[in-house]
């Protein structure tokens, strides 16, 4: 799941930075509407965090902005204000959920999962594909149900392909995917963690395939 948290608290963003990063996210911060609206006109975000109050431009102004250019990306309202007229105001603004401060980050995550599967037309965390089964909550990866035990990164390698089955995806969409803005990578890091995954899925149905000068194709091997 890669994450754009737009929060003016240092501390609790930090907070939410870390628990995000060990639940295997890729999330990136920023501190205003301004800097996050710079992101999303170039970056791959599938759900935004946004705080309310914010230094220059407001959350809802920022909310306002993206949906009558029609952006469609799930936007989580994190307020204080916990008002049922702020509530209704926030959703009929285009919001997709809400959540008052304070909060329990296993319920922020959990909220941001199902934003997710929503958008991607799943009422469940499982993915199924042969005999692969992956669980988005858990991080969970079985093999003829069998645990197969996978790295952080390639954990998050495999959910992008299985969300993006029988679709091109570049090494550029898959680094996007994978790596916040503070992280540092080598030209060869994607494959390296391909190479890795690919091992680990031995005897899998799913089938990572390179396609030269265009990039890898996932698909299930009937």
């Amino acid at each position: 799941m890669r994450v754009l948290l737009t929060e003016d608290n240092q501390g609790l963003a930090q907070s939410i930075v870390q628990y995000f990063s060990e639940m295997g996210h890729a999330i990136d911060w920023v501190d205003s509407a301004e800097k996050a609206e710079s992101i999303l006109a170039h970056d791959t975000i599938e759900v935004l965090i946004l705080d309310v109050n914010l230094p220059g431009k407001s959350g809802f102004e920022l909310l306002t902005s993206l949906r009558s250019r029609k952006n469609s990306i799930p936007v989580l309202i994190l307020t204080a204000r916990a008002e049922v007229d702020d509530r209704v105001s926030a959703l009929d603004l285009g919001a997709d959920d809400y959540l008052v401060k304070p909060f329990d980050l296993r319920e922020l995550a959990a909220r941001c999962r199902a934003l997710v599967r929503r958008e991607r037309g799943k009422s469940d965390n499982e993915i199924h594909c042969g005999n692969l089964s992956f669980n988005s909550a858990t991080k969970v990866v079985k093999v003829n149900q069998e645990i197969i035990e996978l790295r952080p990164r390639e954990v998050q390698m495999l959910e992008l392909f299985l969300t993006h089955l029988d679709r091109m995806l570049t090494k550029d969409d898959i680094a996007n995917r994978l790596y916040n803005f503070d992280e540092a990578y080598t030209p060869n890091a994607v494959e390296q963690t391909l190479t890795r995954l690919r091992k680990q899925l031995q005897g899998s149905t799913l089938i990572i395939k390179t396609v030269r000068g265009l990039g890898y194709l996932a698909h299930v091997h009937d």
